[in-house]
């Protein structure tokens, strides 16, 4: 990238969360970046005027050069007028416009990375548009079939063999076929992305006690056991299955890079423990590099002036690094 900065495209999410204010927010930091808000204009100006933050929002220019105390908007218009904490369906194909934006700008060079504020899955689906979440989303844009969600904070790493799934549909998605793909784009993305040189792996069990030797499922001996043994086979530093309620103490996280849990509320309950506030999500297996924030849409602290920008200020920091060492 030579002298450069990198170019980080910011969706605002959805408009009556607390999206906007916090990437309104971000005018008082100083990144070694350009930070280019994708929303609607006047929407993040009448945000930010309710906390009363005198932000400088002026029209995003391909080439341009960051200012200090302003920020970039590419401006995407509502579909409707939007107030803080009142959700309006109208804004639901907005709200995938500004996905589409940011997508389109990083696979085509125009962007270096996004960084994504929460948006609502519900209403989006209310509006009838199928849709399960940011990770899937953005894979099925870049025409990737194995997207990983991934959250760091708290000094862990956690992935997930499944993501946005109903808890009784979780034991048939799990395959060793689809098993070895997760661990091969986390063992490549930990490595060209974090510069791990040989990452270590940690895989969870799915049942109870791992399955007690089949008696409490047999999940681990017939699929996951294999999948782990084939990504040894293939190079990869992948070790388990793990018992869940064993594998997060401290001495077995000592010299682990990452831990796969098999699925969503088994392993973010201990990352986000860990680094609430602070945690960052990381979509692995894109061909750009795609950060989010730890948190939903708070409508409830929308308009307020109590959201908590910290997790979103990590993701972008985040996804300053990994777009330089890309």
């Amino acid at each position: 990238m030579g002298t450069r900065l990198p170019v980080i495209a910011l969706t605002t999410g959805e408009p009556a969360g607390v999206g906007p204010e916090l990437c309104a927010l971000l005018a008082r930091e100083t990144f070694a970046a350009r930070a280019v808000l994708i929303g609607d204009q006047g929407m993040l100006a009448e945000r930010a005027a309710r906390l009363a933050l005198h932000v400088g929002l002026r029209r995003y220019a391909r080439g341009g050069a960051a200012l200090s105390g302003t920020l970039e908007v590419e401006h995407v218009p509502l579909a409707a007028r939007s107030e803080p904490g009142k959700l309006a369906p109208a804004n639901a194909r907005y709200v995938l416009a500004l996905l589409d934006r940011a997508a389109a700008g990083c696979m085509s060079g125009e962007f270096d990375a996004m960084v994504t504020a929460p948006v609502h899955k519900a209403v989006i689906n209310e509006a009838g548009i199928a849709f399960t979440g940011h990770t899937e989303y953005l894979a099925a844009l870049a025409g990737r079939s194995r997207p990983v969600m991934m959250l760091v904070g708290g000094g862990l790493r956690v992935a997930l063999a499944t993501t946005h799934l109903a808890l009784a549909e979780v034991p048939r998605a799990i395959t060793r076929e689809g098993l070895g793909a997760t661990l091969r784009v986390i063992d490549h993305d930990l490595r060209t992305r974090f510069g791990i040189a040989r990452p270590r792996i940690l895989v969870a069990g799915l049942n109870p006690h791992g399955g007690e030797a089949g008696h409490l499922g047999r999940e681990e001996i017939d699929r996951i056991a294999p999948a782990i043994a084939a990504a040894r086979a293939e190079g990869i530093d992948a070790d388990g299955p793990i018992p869940a309620d064993t594998l997060f103490v401290p001495e077995r996280l000592r010299n682990a890079d990452c831990v796969l849990a098999m699925y969503h509320d088994q392993g973010l309950p201990v990352l986000k423990y860990a680094s609430f506030g602070r945690g960052v999500n990381v979509t692995l297996g894109l061909p750009y590099v795609r950060t989010s924030v730890d948190h939903g849409t708070a409508l409830e602290l929308a308009g307020t002036g109590r959201a908590d920008s910290g997790s979103l200020l990590e993701a972008v920091r985040l996804a300053i690094r990994l777009a330089q060492a890309t």
